[in-house]
């Protein structure tokens, strides 16, 4: 077998876990969970070997294994091998958080089967060397994600959340679907590998940029943005493994589809511009809503809303070798969170507040402000702005607002020294690894990416109202505990909270929702 053909073992681990636990009787459901857990162990390793093979051949591409042109193929380069390693070690862990949290449920083997085929399903989409394979494993992962959704079918939440999931990913596959037809029209091939090398050199023309208008709209459908992002903050009936890896690997997979397709993306210059206008607003959007949730997991969903929607703002400037680390970042993050959520939840109820909790008045959220930016620009000129593209600079502002947001706490007048002192280092160590990851990223993939273009006249317009946008928003969010009880602010926290209604909009063009001896409530608007 060639090297390169050895990521393909990874998926192959997981689908002969999906096969054991579907055919293990009852009386041995123990010993099949310990089973999955192994090969999802086994698999994580295989991807670590992969790491191992690319680190020492570089980019390569296995053959085909199939008949008349279509089958199999794998392409490994950093892309792949980091979502690979993403998915398998995200795989590993919830597989094995599994086998305990549903310890004692009747269909646990029956969920360990779906949930290693699912995996299996993404680890073949991140490896995909061809179109084919890219688009039915795409599909596999969203049918085999179904079925977790549907683990307690007899919850009416749980088929409404459903439901509306199938119907924005079938209209997802179609635009995956039209895109690779699209493509292969345009290049003569299925091979990623030779349609990326032809659109680098530029060629590509009007069907390009449609198969550019079309990988973005399934990768805004998949990734739960404006205004189809409601199925994923009401995806809340389900068993908590599902949300950690729904929110912390499924729903990366249209950040992936734009990063792999970059340089066909690029030739687009307007399907960048919408992605960084949608993508925008549904981080904004998301970021606001999750203030005012009052349930730590419905918090966590629209938080994972609004991050999708910053790297789709990334993938818009450009940006992909950092949208990348923003989805490794985030997925290890999220399911960390959600996995441990109940555990939080317990420990803060547990704990007694010491004192009154620091409220930053507007002269602390204005030192706050400066500071952030006083340490950006000092560590920014450390690390060299000049090589640094306009796009990123502006990306790294947006990310030194969220540290002013951590240092006006720390400034307000009532916060006690220790705490002050805290904040500053960590805005410090926030801004020194935003930068060392950035070029940590930028190497990596400087053989598999493109650079990022040089911003022109709508590139610009863009940017700026970008960065003014989330520094709005980002005083108003370091200033929300001084407003969100007053009377004048109790109808638009209200409103915040149920996502201006947005979802209950998108019901009404799904036609409704009914499931059997159940309707649709009148007032539910989130189904949080």
């Amino acid at each position: 077998m060639p090297i390169t053909a050895l990521p393909l073992l990874a998926p192959f681990c997981l689908l002969l876990s999906g096969v054991i636990a579907f055919a293990s009787p009852e009386k041995r459901i123990r010993s099949t969970v310990r089973l999955c857990e192994a090969l999802a162990l086994v698999a994580l390793l295989i991807a670590a070997l992969s790491a191992l093979a690319l680190a020492m051949l570089g980019t390569e591409v296995s053959p085909l294994f199939g008949l008349w042109g279509t089958g199999v193929s794998i392409r490994l380069d950093a892309v792949s091998v980091t979502m690979l390693l993403l998915v398998s070690f995200i795989g590993w862990i919830v597989v094995r958080y599994t086998a305990t949290y549903l310890a004692r449920e009747a269909r646990q083997a029956a969920f360990s089967g779906w949930l290693s085929l699912t995996l299996a399903a993404v680890l073949m989409l991140v490896l995909a060397g061809n179109l084919i394979q890219l688009v039915l494993a795409w599909i596999a992962t969203s049918l085999f994600l179904h079925q977790l959704l549907l683990f307690y079918p007899e919850r009416p939440a749980a088929q409404r959340a459903a439901r509306k999931k199938f119907i924005t990913a079938r209209l997802g596959d179609l635009a995956l679907f039209g895109a690779a037809v699209v493509l292969g029209i345009q290049y003569g091939t299925t091979d990623i590998g030779s349609i990326l090398e032809a659109a680098r050199s530029g060629e590509g023309g009007g069907l390009a940029m449609a198969a550019a208008a079309l990988f973005a709209a399934a990768a805004l459908l998949k990734s739960a943005q404006f205004p189809t992002h409601g199925w994923l903050t009401e995806v809340m009936e389900n068993p908590t493994p599902v949300s950690a890896l729904l929110h912390a690997g499924v729903i990366n997979a249209g950040g992936f589809l734009l990063i792999r397709f970059a340089d066909v993306m690029l030739l687009a210059p307007t399907v960048l511009a919408v992605l960084v206008v949608v993508g925008g607003f549904t981080a904004l959007f998301g970021g606001l809503v999750m203030l005012t949730q009052p349930a730590v997991k419905t918090s966590l969903a629209w938080s994972t809303v609004a991050q999708m929607g910053f790297m789709v703002l990334q993938c818009g400037l450009a940006l992909f070798p950092l949208a990348l680390l923003h989805i490794v970042a985030h997925s290890l993050y999220k399911a960390h969170s959600f996995l441990a959520s109940g555990g939080a939840v317990e420990t803060i109820a547990a704990n007694r507040r010491p004192g009154p909790v620091a409220i930053p008045k507007a002269g602390a959220v204005a030192r706050a402000f400066l500071l952030a930016l006083a340490i950006y620009v000092v560590i920014g000129l450390v690390f060299g702005f000049e090589h640094k593209s306009p796009q990123a600079i502006a990306l790294g502002a947006i990310l030194i607002f969220g540290v002013a947001y951590m240092l006006a706490q720390g400034l307000a007048d009532a916060a006690p020294r220790a705490l002050t002192r805290l904040t500053i280092v960590y805005a410090v160590a926030t801004s020194v690894g935003y930068f060392a990851l950035q070029q940590v990223a930028v190497w990596l993939t400087a053989s598999v990416l493109p650079l990022t273009p040089a911003p022109g006249a709508l590139e610009w317009t863009l940017i700026a109202l970008a960065v003014l946008s989330f520094g709005v928003v980002a005083v108003v969010q370091a200033m929300f505990p001084l407003w969100a009880y007053h009377p004048a602010a109790a109808g638009l926290r209200v409103h915040l909270s149920n996502g201006f209604y947005t979802n209950a909009i998108f019901d009404r063009m799904l036609g409704g929702w009914r499931v059997a001896g159940h309707t649709a409530p009148k007032s539910n608007s989130t189904g949080a």
